[in-house]
């Protein structure tokens, strides 16, 4: 048994197939991978990495079997798929994940390759457990596939705990403790028990405000962006494809980028956080049903044309459309009176959280500041915005700032 110290758990006892898998390559490379890529950029010390994340959730799935009372085959199968759930991860986490799907159709948690070949396919052979069935686990397959991936996960009591501790935002904070002992199989769903809806509405909270403060903050979201536009033009190049990409860490890829000539400015731009800043800040009402499912190639176009008339090189206007809010954890199941219901059923919240989602949901689009007016204006008339709502004003550094505002 190794016993490691953790910033957030403590002591983690590591024993069993876990314990060999840790050395592997495959784990060791997730030491250099941030856990939270670009919001390093918004938070100095967010600098945490999947490989301690990864810790944590075989922590708390340990602790989670232990008080379900799952013991043996069952309970190793889990806990080795609970500390290799994030080793399909690419270079900054979840920034370039969009980039490498459209090239290989593969998220992160499409770990097969990885888990049934290679080193960690050989630890867990010898240890004689079962490559593809720990796969299924990872992406949630199974009765106890909920507990690696899915709305009442250890995943998340993790890294929502971690993130917070890490950049300082104390909204993540959850009792975790709590949720782990709260857990429970009825007919074969992972719900909370009795009384506990308002246990499931405080992780609902939590994601809820670590979002627009965190996740999604503005500068993160613009390095993001930009991180993403250089990945893509570097795929352009003979000798780099998309595999190769999503198994590089962090430093590959800022190498990469910074030696090809294609890719040299935005590698420097995010090495001395010179990025680009708002030209369009724009709200989900004010947005068009064509521009929200507008697809990759789309919105290229729509980059060019915005860059061709503003006259700007076409690499200076990226335009991020993000996804539709959506509430994961509004479909947590709890025990009510005997019965289990989903949770957006009983939580006067979900409803109030979905709305302030949607107000809180923009449209952006990123220019080097000295051009971001010209962009700004120009975008506006192509995405048939209105300019006075849609175009970022000067503001005032912590006079009435929301959330994400400040730097």
């Amino acid at each position: 048994m190794t016993t490691i110290k953790d910033s957030v758990h403590d002591h983690i006892e590591v024993e069993g197939v876990a314990e060999s898998l840790l050395d592997t390559p495959e784990m060791q490379r997730l030491r250099r991978i941030k856990q939270l890529g670009t919001v390093q950029f918004v938070y100095p010390s967010a600098n945490h990495t999947r490989f301690e994340h990864s810790l944590g959730v075989y922590h708390l799935a340990s602790r989670a079997l232990s008080h379900l009372g799952v013991e043996g085959d069952a309970a190793a199968h889990v806990e080795a798929a609970a500390l290799l759930h994030d080793v399909g991860h690419g270079p900054y986490s979840h920034n370039i994940e969009d980039v490498t799907h459209r090239h290989t159709g593969k998220y992160h948690d499409d770990v097969a390759e990885l888990v049934t070949r290679g080193n960690v396919g050989q630890v867990l052979e010898d240890e004689g457990l079962d490559p593809k069935r720990i796969a299924g686990l990872v992406s949630g397959e199974g009765k106890f596939g909920q507990l690696v991936s899915g709305e009442l996960d250890v995943d998340r009591m993790d890294y929502l705990v971690r993130d917070a501790h890490h950049t300082g935002v104390p909204y993540g904070t959850i009792d975790h403790e709590r949720l782990i002992r709260e857990l429970t199989f009825v007919d074969g769903e992972l719900v909370l028990g009795e009384g506990n809806v308002q246990t499931a509405e405080s992780l609902l909270l939590a994601r809820a405000l670590m979002n627009p403060t965190v996740y999604a903050h503005h500068v993160a979201r613009i390095s993001k962006a930009m991180l993403r536009r250089a990945s893509e033009r570097l795929l352009e190049e003979p000798d780099i494809g998309a595999e190769k990409l999503r198994r590089m860490d962090d430093a590959d890829l800022l190498v990469g980028l910074r030696l090809n000539p294609s890719t040299s400015e935005f590698a420097e731009r995010l090495a001395t956080r010179n990025l680009f800043k708002r030209a369009v800040w724009a709200e989900l009402s004010d947005v068009s049903e064509e521009i929200l499912t507008a697809d990759h190639e789309e919105i290229s176009e729509l980059e060019h044309d915005i860059a061709d008339d503003a006259d700007v090189d076409p690499t200076s206007v990226i335009l991020d459309v993000p996804s539709r809010p959506s509430m994961k954890e509004s479909t947590s199941r709890v025990m009510v009176n005997g019965e289990i219901r989903q949770l957006e059923r009983e939580s006067p919240l979900v409803q109030a959280l979905r709305t302030a989602q949607e107000q809180q949901w923009r449209l952006g689009v990123y220019a080097p500041q000295a051009s971001t007016k010209r962009v700004g204006r120009t975008a506006a008339n192509h995405l048939g915005l209105d300019i006075d709502g849609a175009l970022v004003k000067d503001v005032r550094r912590g006079i009435h700032a929301t959330l994400d505002e400040f730097e």
